[in-house]
């Protein structure tokens, strides 16, 4: 891809909106950078990124493209908006991050997605993969753009990335190595509109990928089977939790297995896994499929998935105050997340809920509580939705609040020794934070000064 002299337009003043300036620039491209916010609440960002950036155009969209050459979008920013729409009509080509990385950088890529466990799942390949003193870098939608690796990328480089369906949506020649759907369940429904919608964009991790790459998939769950039995230009492994697999990566006797042809190679035990819940051990199936066929030893994934502690803000352990065990999991920011971080639960729970609404239905939710979670408390722009959902389908306490500390505090009045009071939102966290982890730090900042 050739960028010098190019005049660039770089929508989105987020991480990767950022990240790419800074190589366009450093590539020889004339940069134009736009975002809807105005000058005075991007003051940080904008002396960040000055010294990349050739022209601003702040608090309006751009709407003359006449002498644009390429948009780079960030992933917040939908396609179906109408500069981008004219952009397009006018023969503009408009990608994102991860596909001017992708066209940027050397190294292999292998490209994790689904609606849950994909950053649990791409941190723990990217242990297996240092483990094995393998040359990587953990990258993505895991909060560190792929295109700021440029110059740290080499012809043996693993680029272990975990991809949302915002990005997926401007891939063109995209093409991972290994590629895997975790699973797919309704999500972004906001952004996608349907759910037809929000499946063919996952869809695209695998669009150029032929048969000597591999497709990860979830056996045990209907859509991604059927993905699978339609992939017919790609290697397609399954992994099962439920089920023992003729071919894959599968639960036996409590024991992970590998399948390959006549081979049957135990990993591990179940049990021994550090991180919690089924959800988890999902995970790890599919990141030891990934690894495996990439050429690393049962040996190390088993090692690396015995010593594996999770990742931030996922059902991560805070602190026990007077037997009150607090978990911050401010990652779960769809219904279907937060139930699994519910099955990990132990003991009796007190969820904290609620946030940016993005077309979810909260039943399947709240008729998934039965006797563990004994109180809700719920803040945030779902609060009443999530209340609703749960008048009608649970046995439990509703308590509203305003702030996440108020929701704290009231969780900590309600609880008893041997509680645990869960902050697992179920929404997005943007008609409050900043991000899931801005979110996240606030609770744990909150709960330590107790």
């Amino acid at each position: 891809m050739e960028l010098n002299r190019k005049r660039v337009l770089v929508i989105g003043m987020a991480r990767s909106g950022i990240s790419a300036a800074k190589i366009l620039n450093q590539l020889g491209a004339y940069v134009i950078m736009n975002d809807l916010k105005e000058e005075k609440k991007l003051n940080d960002l904008i002396n960040d990124v000055k010294p990349y950036v050739n022209e601003f155009i702040l608090g309006n969209h751009v709407t003359n493209f006449h002498s644009i050459d390429l948009i780079v979008l960030s992933p917040g920013v939908p396609l179906d908006i109408e500069p981008i729409r004219k952009a397009k009509e006018e023969g503009v080509q408009v990608i994102g991050e991860l596909e001017l990385a992708y066209n940027l950088l050397e190294g292999e890529f292998i490209g994790i997605t689904g609606t849950n466990g994909k950053t649990t799942t791409t941190a723990l390949v990217g242990e297996i993969f240092d483990n094995a003193g393998i040359h990587n870098h953990v990258v993505g939608n895991i909060g560190l753009p792929v295109i700021s690796k440029m110059f740290e990328s080499y012809e043996e480089t693993y680029l272990i990335t975990e991809v949302s369906s915002f990005q997926l949506e401007t891939v063109v020649d995209f093409k991972p190595k290994i590629s895997a759907i975790l699973n797919i369940t309704p999500d972004h429904l906001n952004r996608h509109k349907t759910m037809e919608s929000y499946i063919e964009a996952k869809k695209k991790i695998f669009m150029n990928q032929k048969n000597h790459d591999y497709l990860i998939l979830n056996y045990d769950q209907e859509i991604t089977k059927e993905i699978g039995e339609k992939a017919l230009e790609v290697n397609v492994i399954y992994f099962s939790l439920n089920n023992v697999l003729s071919e894959g990566i599968y639960v036996k006797d409590q024991s992970i297995i590998v399948k390959d042809g006549n081979l049957e190679l135990s990993v591990c035990n179940i049990n021994d896994i550090f991180i919690l819940g089924d959800h988890n051990i999902e995970n790890a199936l599919a990141a030891t499929a990934i690894a495996y066929y990439s050429g690393i030893s049962i040996e190390v994934i088993a090692n690396t998935l015995r010593s594996f502690k999770g990742v931030e803000h996922r059902i991560e352990f805070v602190r026990n105050l007077n037997d009150v065990k607090f978990y911050n999991d401010s990652k779960g920011t769809n219904p279907e997340a937060t139930m699994k971080a519910i099955e990990a639960m132990t003991e009796d729970t007190i969820l904290i809920a609620g946030g940016m609404d993005k077309g979810s239905n909260f039943d399947s939710l709240t008729k998934s509580f039965t006797d563990k979670v004994k109180t809700i408390v719920l803040f945030g722009e779902t609060k009443n939705l999530i209340k609703a959902s749960a008048e009608k389908n649970a046995q439990c306490d509703i308590l509203l609040v305003e702030t996440l500390k108020e929701a704290i505090m009231k969780s900590l009045d309600v609880s008893k020794p041997g509680d645990s009071i869960l902050l697992s939102p179920a929404c997005a966290s943007w008609d409050m934070y900043e991000s899931y982890e801005h979110r996240g730090q606030e609770f744990k900042n909150i709960v330590i000064e107790l």
